[in-house]
């Protein structure tokens, strides 16, 4: 099964790494939390800046927030790291048999319920904040 790209798992570490410690905003420091390559977390950090969600400094570098955490949506990281293809979650199989009445017709009947499906999804997104986000994510780390 192919799954959502990391990418957009890493956008939220990235910010909440960020809200919660600006001052260890360096590609490296970031990408010793993710565990992953710092070219890796430079490219996403790249595609963060182009949505407008972060700047980055130049010189003793660091990435720093250009938005308030509550004017920030799951589903503006989402969009921002160009999680899919075409704006479409759900890829469909290539060259349905257009000769047989399932293969002709199941393209058009199918795609509508996966795009509901892709849009109840982006709703939910759209419902939930970074701010939420790093506030049960301090109170977690708070107990822990």
């Amino acid at each position: 099964m192919k799954k959502i790209s990391s990418r957009f798992s890493m956008a939220v570490h990235i910010l909440s790494l960020i809200a919660l410690s600006p001052s260890s905003s360096t590609s490296d420091v970031i990408a010793g939390s993710v565990q992953t390559n710092p070219v890796i977390i430079r490219r996403i950090i790249g595609q963060l800046k182009k949505a407008g969600l972060v700047g980055v400094r130049a010189g003793v570098g660091g990435t720093y927030l250009l938005k308030e955490l509550d004017e920030i949506t799951l589903l503006d990281l989402y969009k921002a790291v160009e999680v899919v293809e075409d704006d479409e979650l759900f890829n469909f199989h290539d060259h349905p048999n257009p000769k047989c009445p399932v293969g002709a017709n199941i393209e058009s009947v199918f795609r509508t319920k996966m795009l509901q499906a892709q849009s109840a999804m982006e709703q939910e997104l759209a419902q939930v904040t970074l701010d939420q986000l790093v506030s049960e994510l301090t109170e977690k780390m708070a107990h822990k």
